[in-house]
């Protein structure tokens, strides 16, 4: 398989499945542009090459067709600014205007094409949007990590149009080289930390997991479940009864397979689920009733951080309370800065997972962490051992 760094890109057309579904505000302005500053060496690549680049994403969730509010010209200005470059913009992804202004694409022009997901045909992976899609350019990129796990027209089917001119870009280069690092090889002790709001969708995960970390520390409103399979009050925190019998099996699993099973021993509790609501700090296995714990306390975050500190592999996923709201952010924010430090002091670590990257981002922690990757559901799946679409479609 040929990869960016040998591929020569001079006078030919990139077309690049980037992963732009950023978070846009009322007004269409990014308010988190991590996964488009991620993709920007691969587009650099192309263009110091003297190729040229067409750029295709999804964003957002239309249900039926074009929808103003996730169209990708609200991302033109931040693009141009950040390649420096005046950005062509097609508004379609495959009609009459996409196809004219990618044939008249000279080298080192960039062109961005309108929301994939405008045609229903993405999703369903339909073979001759696909092919629509081929027709634009010479050379097929995937770097959109984060939708690796998609079977989707332009991550998984268009590849199959460019037999011999299929690559990988930086970030799933990246991706796939890290998560490697961190499920194939990892050093010892391996930590990992899982957090967010439901058991439902980390148990694959922990099952995983199991088989290859010394410890696991639960955090978020998931570790409700297994606090109560274990016999605790919760007061009114967030539960999945359904789950119970599934929580105590992977404590016991754990137990079995010599590996420590962390649960917060104590909580910051609300009596609302607001910012502003009165809060206690209790036992996390005897909440009031008419509370809920929205953060772990200061207890486990001291006993979290000693076992991050003694670790030399660590990798977080969710956070460990609600750290959207300013007081019930603590224990995320606790956990982020020992990861940090853990780090700084030659411990190896990967943060995953759309809240646990909004965390480390806002606490200004990315540059002192090993990888913070771009790709939710993508990285989970990668742990469950589940095969990528948009993976097996580059090397297959």
């Amino acid at each position: 398989m040929k990869t960016i760094d040998t591929y020569n890109f001079k006078n030919k057309k990139a077309l690049i499945r980037v992963d732009f579904n950023v978070p846009l505000n009322d007004k269409f302005e990014i308010t988190d542009a991590t996964r488009i500053n991620a993709a920007i060496p691969t587009i650099k690549k192309v263009l110091n090459d003297e190729g040229s680049v067409i750029l295709m994403s999804h964003l957002g969730r239309p249900k039926d067709g074009p929808e103003d509010k996730f169209s990708l010209k609200h991302l033109v200005k931040y693009l141009s600014e950040k390649l420096n470059t005046e950005i062509q913009f097609a508004d379609d992804c495959i009609g009459k205007n996409a196809f004219e202004l990618a044939s008249n694409l000279k080298s080192g022009e960039v062109l961005l094409l309108e929301n994939l997901r405008f045609y229903k045909e993405e999703k369903k992976g339909n073979e001759d949007f696909a092919e629509k899609l081929a027709g634009l350019g010479d050379v097929y990129i995937n770097d959109a990590f984060g939708t690796a796990h998609r079977a989707h027209a332009s991550t998984a089917v268009i590849a199959k149009f460019f037999p011999k001119d299929k690559l990988f870009g930086y970030i799933m280069e990246n991706e796939l080289e890290n998560l490697n690092k961190v499920l194939s090889e990892p050093q010892k002790p391996f930590t990992a930390i899982l957090g967010g709001a439901k058991v439902s969708g980390k148990i694959e995960i922990i099952n995983q997991l199991l088989n290859k970390v010394d410890n696991i520390i639960i955090g978020g409103g998931m570790m409700f479940t297994f606090i109560k399979a274990m016999g605790g009050n919760i007061g009114s925190s967030l539960i999945e009864e359904d789950l119970l019998d599934v929580a105590k099996n992977a404590i016991e699993k754990a137990k079995k397979l010599g590996v420590n099973f962390y649960l917060p021993t104590d909580v910051i509790a609300a009596d609302e689920f607001k910012n502003d609501a009165q809060k206690i700090s209790c036992d996390s296995f005897d909440i009031p009733e008419e509370w809920m714990g929205l953060d772990i306390g200061p207890e486990s975050s001291e006993q979290f951080a000693e076992v991050v500190n003694n670790s030399k592999t660590i990798l977080w996923n969710g956070p460990m309370g609600v750290f959207e709201m300013s007081n019930f952010e603590k224990g995320t924010k606790d956990i982020a800065e020992q990861i940090a430090e853990a780090t700084q002091e030659g411990a190896y670590s990967l943060i995953g997972g759309g809240d646990s990257v909004a965390a480390i981002n806002k606490f200004n922690l990315s540059e002192k962490v090993s990888y913070v990757s771009t790709g939710g559901g993508a990285m989970l799946e990668f742990i469950e051992g589940k095969e990528l679409p948009g993976v097996k479609a580059i090397m297959g």
